[in-house]
């Protein structure tokens, strides 16, 4: 048992949702006659679902630090109305649409962010009228029409790595992808161990770290050849490779940064956050900011996506984008959740959506079954919390820190639970 806990970091629980995901993939596997593990459809699922998960990165942080977006669908949809606009009418180079989108995007999170963080209306009711007035404004900037977008846009949202040199079998960009990911992981492990000697710390058995990095290798080499062996002119999708760079920048900047620190802070506890000299509106302007920019560049990879910005994009993408960080394991009540498990999250209900499709289940009960997902994944949540258990996030993040020691001097980062212990919060409070 000491040897499981030690190569799973505490308990197989912990992976609660990486093996709801698995056990997913496997079930769908078996139950459409092996049509979902093809290069075809893995591809499908990256390109269609991509846009919901870009919002799922934003979206966590607006909910670790106890607010909610209500808006990203209706921004994602003006956002595209305007870029399709300028690029079709207004002449502009289809970057520079991009570059106006993402300011478009800034500007929108900067007013709400306004309301929210100095004159202190709540979240949800500034978003809420947000997702109002920017519907409105969608199909009244494009006056209910469908605008189509250059091809430039349209590789965004479904395009693929291109092919170059040496025919190997496989996409070379796939390919060298899949590379650099087992690269990193092997560093990863071993930048880990060096950092628990470092610090005076006791690293796991090596036979653990091999174990780690076998496996996560065997999954990562399972996938690159699974994307790069598709028909000709398909490899791993340009919108997989704009997520994986977003899930890599959100995850350092959540749990490597101050800035990830406070958004934590605030959410795990106000009072204590702000006796500790955090800059409460600051960190509340940032989180607002922040979602609408990267709703504006969901917004632009579902246009390509789909060729044409039309006025009922971005309908009900801000559910989608909350039931996948509730599912990942974020906390109601803020101060807890991560960027992997939202993405695990989106994840979940992509595959959930993609396998019921295959099997022709209807829309009605797919809706139905997504629904009962997510309130069963949080009542486990909210069970493991009464009971006095760590949340998901929270086994989580318990695992990543095993082996290293324990002390202002260490390496040990509250990003998975809070940026500031409970015990810290109560004393603060109180003082």
């Amino acid at each position: 048992m000491t040897s499981l806990k030690q190569l799973f970091g505490g308990g197989a629980r912990q992976f609660g949702m990486v093996f709801a995901l698995i056990a997913l993939v496997i079930i769908f596997q078996i139950a459409t006659g092996g049509k979902v593990l093809t290069p075809t459809n893995a591809q499908n699922i990256i390109n269609g679902n991509s846009y919901v998960l870009i919002l799922a990165i934003g979206m966590v942080l607006v909910i670790i630090a106890g607010h909610i977006d209500l808006s990203v669908g209706s921004v994602a949809a003006v956002v595209g109305i305007i870029v399709a606009l300028a690029i079709r009418d207004w002449g502009i180079p289809w970057w520079a649409g991009i570059l106006l989108g993402l300011a478009v995007g800034a500007a929108i999170g900067a007013w709400q962010g306004f309301w929210v963080a100095y004159v202190g209306i709540p979240g949800f009711i500034t978003t809420l009228a947000g997702m109002m007035f920017f519907r409105g404004a969608n199909q009244y900037i494009g006056k209910s029409n469908t605008v189509p977008v250059p091809k430039e846009i349209q590789t965004l949202g479904a395009g693929y790595l291109p092919e170059w040199g040496p025919n190997t079998g496989l996409n070379n960009w796939t390919l060298l992808l899949g590379i650099l990911a087992v690269a990193g992981v092997v560093y990863g492990e071993l930048r880990r161990r060096r950092s628990a000697r470092r610090l005076g710390g006791t690293p796991v058995p090596m036979w653990v770290s091999v174990t780690r990095m076998v496996a996560l290798g065997a999954v990562i080499a399972y996938a690159t050849v699974l994307f790069g062996s598709g028909r000709v002119g398909t490899s791993f999708p340009v919108s997989g490779v704009i997520l994986g760079v977003l899930v890599l920048l959100y995850g350092f900047v959540s749990s490597r940064t101050i800035t990830g620190r406070h958004v934590y802070a605030v959410g795990g506890n106000k009072v204590a956050a702000a006796l500790s000299g955090v800059n409460i509106r600051r960190t509340n302007f940032f989180v607002m900011m922040n979602m609408s920019v990267l709703a504006a560049l969901a917004g632009i990879v579902f246009i390509g996506r789909s060729t044409a910005s039309g006025p009922f994009d971005g309908t009900n993408w801000e559910l989608d984008a909350i039931a996948a960080v509730f599912i990942g394991g974020a906390a109601v009540s803020g101060g807890v959740g991560t960027v992997v498990g939202s993405l695990i999250g989106g994840l979940v209900m992509a595959v959930l959506n993609n396998g019921l499709q295959l099997m022709g289940v209807g829309s009605d009960s797919t809706q139905m079954i997504k629904g009962l997902v997510l309130l069963a994944a949080v009542a486990f949540d909210v069970y493991n919390k009464v009971q006095g258990r760590p949340s998901i996030v929270g086994l989580l993040m318990k695992g990543a820190r095993r082996g290293r020691p324990e002390g202002p001097g260490s390496d040990d980062s509250d990003a998975g639970t809070g940026a500031v212990p409970v015990s810290q919060n109560e004393t603060l409070a109180r003082s």
